[in-house]
């Protein structure tokens, strides 16, 4: 056997082993997406998203409330895990030095990395414990606390893409640095910092543990940030490990909802990367 046989015999087992590694996770994806859309599917009504939960043992009801509280955290979370994100990625791929950078893009890592129980046992302590009640705010700071971490990173990977040409002609026509990253840098990198903001909020919408020690849980509409609000991954876990037939029922159901709001976000991250958003010309 010449080594061009050789070589060509290598080529075709790895391509065969790679593809079957390919075709075995696509399955295992493809089988989780058709139970969850099968059970959930025939689950789904018009009452599921217009009606209250009913009482435990009666069949019927919906999780709207869970729904409105779920938008309503991840809202607030975005709003206050975003801006610090944005504003600390910058800081990382603008202004940091060698030793201060390193520190923070570590604190950064190890802080993504600690399990969202975690982060929710820290959010009852701030919030939950002061203000003696469990309450949508305390849900959103803990939701916010695992953006900041994930939006920092890619704000600073997608700057620091960012030629430094782009830089040096801006700083060249006597522009000051606050004004290049504002009109120069950080809109030609947007883009993709939108597209890591998206897919993180996409993350932390999925995340239940959290909220088992923040907001806790609610059967009625939400009453304000202060009071214990519901959301559709402390339902689906409260149904799921019900008696209930119907509870389990509704859980499939809300599992099924949840998926398409990750993946809408997800197809809006994909599409935004995909056209792109140019920097403007004067």
């Amino acid at each position: 056997m010449n080594r061009l046989t050789y070589r060509k015999i290598v080529n075709n087992v790895m391509l065969t082993l790679t593809g079957l590694c390919t075709l075995f996770t696509v399955s295992i994806l493809f089988l989780i997406l058709g139970y969850l859309v099968y059970n959930g599917g025939k689950s789904l009504d018009w009452a599921f998203f217009t009606r209250l939960p009913l009482p435990p043992g009666e069949d019927g009801g919906g999780m709207a409330n869970a729904i409105v509280g779920s938008a309503e955290m991840v809202g607030l979370a975005a709003l206050i895990g975003l801006p610090i994100g944005f504003m600390g990625g910058i800081y990382l791929a603008e202004f940091s030095g060698k030793i201060m950078g390193f520190a923070i893009r570590y604190t950064a890592d190890l802080l993504n990395g600690v399990p969202s129980i975690v982060i929710g046992i820290f959010a009852w302590a701030l919030v939950v414990v002061p203000l003696h009640s469990f309450s949508g705010l305390a849900g959103a700071v803990a939701l916010g606390i695992m953006l900041i971490p994930i939006s920092m990173r890619t704000t600073e990977q997608f700057l620091s893409t960012v030629p430094n040409a782009l830089r040096e002609g801006a700083l060249a026509l006597g522009a000051p640095k606050w004004k290049v990253l504002a009109t120069v840098v950080v809109p030609a990198a947007m883009k993709g910092v939108l597209t890591g903001m998206i897919l993180g909020i996409a993350r932390v919408a999925g995340e239940t543990a959290p909220l088992l020690f923040t907001a806790l849980n609610n059967q009625f509409w939400p009453r304000g940030v202060n009071q214990p609000t519901a959301s559709l991954p402390v339902m689906i876990y409260t149904h799921a490990i019900s008696p209930y037939d119907d509870w389990h029922r509704q859980a499939w159901a809300a599992g099924l909802v949840l998926l398409a709001m990750v993946l809408v976000t997800n197809i809006a991250a994909r599409w935004i990367l995909s056209r792109g958003i140019s920097v403007q010309k004067g």
